[in-house]
């Protein structure tokens, strides 16, 4: 990213279509939905250190080539413009997994309308890029998951509660939810 870009004067945009969405982190004028498009979600990266560790990885979302992703925009003040990409930069960025990146991003209320946000979409390179797996994998990782923000069980049943609260569906994400209601369910004392 430019300096241009972390300089600016202007506010910030930021695209959320993960843990962003219901923990943004940083302070914001407004929140709204939209999307963005030529990329979607998708269960496709290791995580060695939010959910997982490199020896037992879980799960987590990335923004992957292709499609159309619906999430949350947020708008950030000017003058905590700086703070914020270092903030995002420090989470998101971790093992460099993630490559920053701006998109236009289309805003739902305004269809007409699009704004330049920064995002996060997942280095195919990477060693921690999964990927597609089956079900049966994703249940793997996300079962066994565990790292410094938790179990990966939680981050995809937090992500399917609040795609679901925007009105977004996400099949996949919502049968992996399921099995692993189930599990819970069935192993619970």
């Amino acid at each position: 990213m430019s300096k241009k870009s972390d300089q600016s004067g202007e506010d910030l945009w930021v695209f959320a279509y993960g843990s962003l969405m219901w923990r943004p982190g940083f302070d914001f004028l407004e929140r709204r939905t939209a999307r963005l498009v030529g990329a979607h979600r998708a269960l496709c990266v290791y995580s060695f250190v939010h959910r997982g560790t490199p020896e037992k990885p879980g799960l987590v979302l990335g923004l992957d080539r292709g499609g159309t992703c619906r999430g949350v925009a947020y708008r950030v003040a000017s003058n905590k413009r700086a703070a914020t990409i270092d903030y995002l930069r420090a989470r998101e960025q971790v093992t460099k997994v993630y490559r920053e990146a701006w998109r236009a991003v289309w805003l739902d209320d305004d269809p007409q309308q699009s704004v330049h946000a920064l995002g996060y979409v997942v280095d195919r390179g990477h060693r921690q890029y999964a990927g597609r797996l089956t079900l049966a994998q994703q249940l793997h990782y996300v079962r066994q998951g565990h790292g410094r923000s938790g179990a990966c069980r939680d981050y995809v049943l937090a992500a399917v509660k609040e795609l679901e609260a925007h009105g977004y569906r996400d099949d996949g994400l919502r049968r992996l939810a399921e099995q692993l209601k189930g599990i819970h369910e069935t192993t619970a004392p």
